[in-house]
């Protein structure tokens, strides 16, 4: 794999085990910490290149398993929040901790053959947390769970989810937050399982085939794909119902398709995903001035969207703008988020303006416009400013907890493995020009080893 991607796999062990921490306590420092990751994800981006055909400088191809190898260690140290009984929780953290390990071994160098058995082994440690958590925490005491669950029955029933009250949540009762495809996606979980956190395991594994897939599964992508199954957190990501993995499964499936040159099939899930929750708009101005996708494609996505979302908005349009846009808006700051919105409110009593929120987030976003209309930036380096932008709304956001930093965790475990992808095993020829065969070795010497292209 490249430096850079080990760079970036570093960058991700560390956003990730903050936000575990995080979950639920203010801390200024951990806020401190968002931020410097926050920097290093934007430096990725802006010294990414055009990654067709090159060959990056290479690192040691240990790093996938001592990334994975300090996630057990994160797990082991660094408890994750959960309604699970003490036994209960450290039982998720040994069978994620255990199962980051044993990725780790199976994929280090001269282990080529290992790969499925690793990609195997993280998907049998995510399921076992997932069934853990859910069969463990029956009913977590959180709006979102109780939201998806009776959306699911309401959508069974013909009924329009913004036209719903929710029975005993604890915090929204009137209104469906996120795009409709979110309840279309999360409520064969309900449906078939009686749980919609089972669907939302589901979407995580299909969402790391992906990831493997993006980078041809080569070693650094099988890791990636690893990772996103047994991250740091991850229990919490499950036990809470948290939504985002409907939005990571479209971004992921349409990174697999640009890759394998079907960018007009990629129109089709990077649709869903923007039907599935409010925020993906952002990434539209990117994903329309990058040449391999273009503003048409974009044009085409986002009316997709719109008419995935159609029927539920005309059915009530009363309902459905009160629901996704006014409550969105209204919703009051948290003082136990870990963002810079609410460490100038802890620490000095001052909201931001939402002047100063905005300019920050048009800032990145103008400046990943700027960077990739003005040189040549691979799919690796385009994803790196697809989370740098995300990145950049959470820390000013009222709001912002694990899910939202994991979605940018994810993104970063996508370009790594695009990244990995793009590594060809040899040095890119010139136009016409044949690949030269090896001389054969003199009589009695060994042949040198093959190049793997991980």
């Amino acid at each position: 794999m490249s430096r850079r991607d080990a760079q970036t796999l570093l960058a991700w062990c560390g956003l990730l085990a903050l936000a575990t921490h995080s979950v639920v306590r203010y801390r200024w420092w951990i806020v401190a910490g968002y931020v410097v990751v926050a920097a290093l994800v934007v430096a990725l981006a802006w010294t990414a290149h055009d990654d067709r055909g090159g060959r990056a400088p290479r690192t040691g191809a240990w790093v996938p398993s001592a990334v994975l190898a300090l996630t057990g260690l994160v797990h082991l140290s660094v408890p994750a929040f959960s309604y699970l009984d003490d036994s209960g929780q450290l039982l998720v953290r040994i069978v994620l901790g255990v199962s980051s390990f044993a990725v780790a071994g199976l994929l280090l160098p001269g282990r080529g053959a290992s790969r499925g058995l690793a990609f195997a082994t993280a998907v049998v440690g995510a399921g076992v947390t997932a069934a853990l958590v859910v069969v463990g925490d029956p009913a977590p005491r959180i709006d979102v769970w109780v939201i998806l669950q009776q959306a699911a029955d309401g959508m069974a029933r013909g009924d329009s989810v913004y036209a719903l009250d929710w029975v005993g949540s604890p915090g929204i009762s009137d209104a469906f937050a996120y795009l409709p495809w979110t309840a279309v996606l999360t409520a064969p979980g309900r449906w078939l399982a009686g749980d919609v956190r089972w669907a939302l395991a589901v979407l995580v594994l299909l969402s790391a085939v992906c990831v493997a897939a993006l980078g041809r599964w080569r070693r650094a992508a099988v890791a990636a794909a690893a990772l996103l199954l047994l991250a740091p957190g991850s229990s919490t990501l499950v036990e809470q119902a948290w939504t985002e993995p409907t939005v990571l499964v479209g971004l992921a499936a349409w990174a697999w398709l640009v890759r394998a040159d079907r960018a007009w099939w990629a129109v089709a899930p990077l649709a869903v995903a923007l039907a599935s929750k409010q925020h993906v708009v952002a990434l539209l101005p990117l994903l329309a001035v990058w040449p391999r996708f273009g503003w048409r494609r974009t044009v085409v996505a986002a009316g997709g969207a719109g008419v995935l979302v159609a029927p539920w908005a005309l059915s009530g349009f009363g309902d459905f703008w009160h629901d996704t846009v006014r409550t969105m808006l209204e919703l009051p700051p948290l003082t136990f988020a870990d963002t810079l919105y609410t460490l100038v409110l802890n620490e000095t009593g001052v909201q931001l303006p939402i002047v100063v929120v905005g300019l920050v987030v048009l800032g990145v976003l103008g400046t990943a416009v700027v960077a990739l209309r003005r040189r040549p930036v691979g799919l690796a380096g385009l994803l790196m400013w697809c989370a740098a932008v995300l990145f950049a709304a959470n820390l000013v956001n009222r709001q912002a907890f694990y899910n939202q930093f994991w979605l940018v965790g994810a993104l970063v475990l996508l370009s790594v493995a695009a990244g990995a992808g793009s590594l060809s095993a040899d040095p890119p020829r010139r136009h016409g020009e044949r690949r030269a065969r090896p001389a054969a070795p003199p009589a009695g010497a060994s042949a040198p080893p093959s190049p793997t292209g991980d």
